[in-house]
């Protein structure tokens, strides 16, 4: 066994280990503090919490990952997952927490006063959470798979049932204390190889100011030129410009925002403090905890994509070093020798390209392709697994949620007990968790665009029924569920149509479909088309419907009323 090896089973085992052992220690017992950890945690420790759950797979191995590979076109991953963040932290967190419901559906169950308008939140939210936790499952089964050596679906059955054992026992409870510790994990994971490789190439400790610094070869050359040089040389565009229409920067960067502000797995974080004030405190810190890997990730991005250039491209296969023979078993990077001359050709043409690279290895590689000592390696792997676990619980725990609380007890059977319904959250994420590694074993593309259409979704269907519902007191029921309904099933056409091609030939027919998308608009950033018609549509509809209860508008009106925000409504 390698020393990298021993690294990575020594970390992983003690991070794991301390996971456990968290959850066996703040295992739920009522629903209260299986939903919302029993409503009493600390704004410093919800903060980190909120960050874990919050910087998924998605952020800690495939963000820098597409930036390394779409240059200043994968900036809109950046822009709008911190953006939307911002929106819901100072838009819809507070009055929320203040309109005291646990989750989405609850909310908009008792808003629009209709068990209609209840269930269709709760189709919306596992449709929501389904999508996103398939890119979760797939980052745990890349990790597993390079790091214990098995295939990619052996992986995700691994991360399925640690993820099951700390979700089931522990509720949010649990989640909880365990996403802090997965916090503090991942960023040393992912801070300690950025800062190690910004010393090694520019000299600069800080990688936010190193990957806008000269080489440290003394030749004087900037890395951002150095990285544009070598990406022309091989026929890709240069990095620092962008590909993409300003109308898709535009409708992606806003969909992952306002998508963001209706993910049910990171609005039910606002339940788990005392008090409204300690909520708007912890989406504060959770902002500064996010924005420390955020910020670092374009200069992850810049490091690893120079360092794979630079150690690959025109170099012998048989020459290469111990991480791509590692890597090439797991199917993640591969060679094959079009011309028969023993050298890897990576070049943009597609026709005697020789060297494919998944995106979603280059966080992960990054330490092994700039040849750090072996504890980091380790390392790096257990923070990707924290990273990606933190947020499958959390997820987890939306599904169960969703359909013992917002399902089974308001809508199915009412007169179910604390008990019974308990019973209920543990075996619905026990099912939850094997669909979601089915889709990690099947995903629909790589980590962070799976979950980028779960950002799209969630805008299509929540995000004007939440806006709508806390500042627009003469919201009524029927517009409302009108919205939800259009939008969902209009970002589900347009994601099957044209990430999927299931109208026009399946998926090896995506790529000649380019052409035809509406308005120019990606399936990743049709949100905010498929959220524009969600507003026209319950407006229209409420316009020829009745007003809602006097008494329903009396609690709206209530919420947005600051005097008397130190505790939660009572109702």
């Amino acid at each position: 066994m390698s020393n990298e090896q021993i690294w990575t089973y020594v970390l992983v085992a003690l991070s794991f280990g301390l996971y456990i052992g968290i959850a066996i220690w703040s295992r739920a017992g009522s629903t209260k503090e299986f939903y919302v950890a029993g409503g009493g945690v600390s704004p410093l420790a919800n903060g980190m919490a909120t960050a874990a759950d919050w910087m998924s797979a998605a952020s800690f191995i495939s963000m820098a990952g597409i930036i390394s590979f779409a240059g200043y076109d994968g900036a809109v991953y950046l822009m709008g997952w911190t953006g939307g963040y911002v929106l819901l932290a100072l838009l819809l967190a507070p009055y929320l927490r203040k309109f005291g419901k646990f989750t989405v559906p609850d909310f908009i169950g008792e808003r629009y006063y209709s068990k209609t308008a209840r269930v269709v939140a709760v189709i919306c939210a596992l449709i929501v959470s389904f999508t996103y936790v398939a890119g979760q499952m797939r980052g745990v089964g890349i990790v597993f798979s390079r790091y214990l050596e098995v295939d990619i679906n052996t992986g995700v059955v691994i991360g399925m049932v640690i993820v099951l054992f700390y979700a089931v026992l522990g509720g949010m409870k649990g989640i909880t204390y365990t996403q802090v510790a997965q916090y503090c994990v991942l960023i040393f994971a992912f801070m300690v190889p950025a800062i190690f490789i910004s010393i090694q190439m520019t000299g600069n400790p800080v990688p936010q100011l190193g990957f806008g610094s000269t080489l440290s070869d003394g030749s004087g050359t900037y890395l951002l030129d150095k990285l544009d040089g070598l990406s022309t040389e091989l026929g890709f565009a240069e990095y620092t410009d962008g590909s993409k229409s300003m109308i898709d920067v535009f409708a992606i960067t806003l969909a992952l925002m306002v998508g963001t502000a209706g993910l049910p797995h990171v609005i039910v974080r606002f339940f788990t403090v005392k008090r409204v004030r300690d909520a708007r405190k912890s989406a504060g810190l959770a902002l500064l905890f996010i924005a420390i890997l955020y910020t670092t990730a374009p200069a992850v991005a810049v490091f690893a994509r120079t360092n794979l250039i630079e150690t690959v491209s025109g170099k012998e296969y048989d020459s290469m070093p111990e991480w791509f023979n590692r890597w090439e078993k797991t199917g993640l990077i591969g060679h094959e020798d079009k011309n028969g001359d023993g050298i890897i050709q990576y070049v943009a043409a597609p026709e005697i390209n020789e060297l494919t690279v998944d995106r979603d290895i280059m966080v992960l590689a990054n330490p092994e392709i700039a040849d750090l000592p072996a504890w980091v390696i380790g390392l790096i792997a257990a923070g990707g697994l924290a990273a990606a676990l933190s947020t499958a619980a959390g997820l987890l725990l939306v599904i169960s949620s969703s359909v013992s609380h917002d399902l089974i007890k308001n809508v199915l059977k009412p007169d179910l007990s604390e008990k019974g319904e308990l019973w209920a959250a543990r075996l619905s994420a026990a099912v939850a968790v094997v669909i979601a590694g089915y889709f990690g074993i099947n995903p629909p593309g790589f980590v962070a665009a799976v979950v980028a259409l779960a950002f799209g979704l969630a805008a299509a269907s929540f995000f004007p029924a939440i806006i709508l519902g806390i500042f627009y007191k003469k919201m009524n029921s029927k517009g409302a569920v009108s919205g939800m309904i259009v939008g969902l099933c209009l970002m589900l056409f347009y994601m099957l149509k044209f990430k999927f091609g299931i109208f026009d030939g399946g998926k090896e027919a995506v790529a000649g479909l380019q052409e035809s998308w509406w308005f120019g608009v990606s399936p990743e950033g049709f949100g905010t088309i498929a959220m524009i018609v969600n507003f026209i549509v319950a407006i229209v509809v409420n316009q020829f419907t009745p007003e809602p209860p006097e008494h329903v508008q009396e609690i709206v009106e209530h919420i947005r009323i600051p005097s008397g925000a130190g505790e939660a409504a009572s109702h």
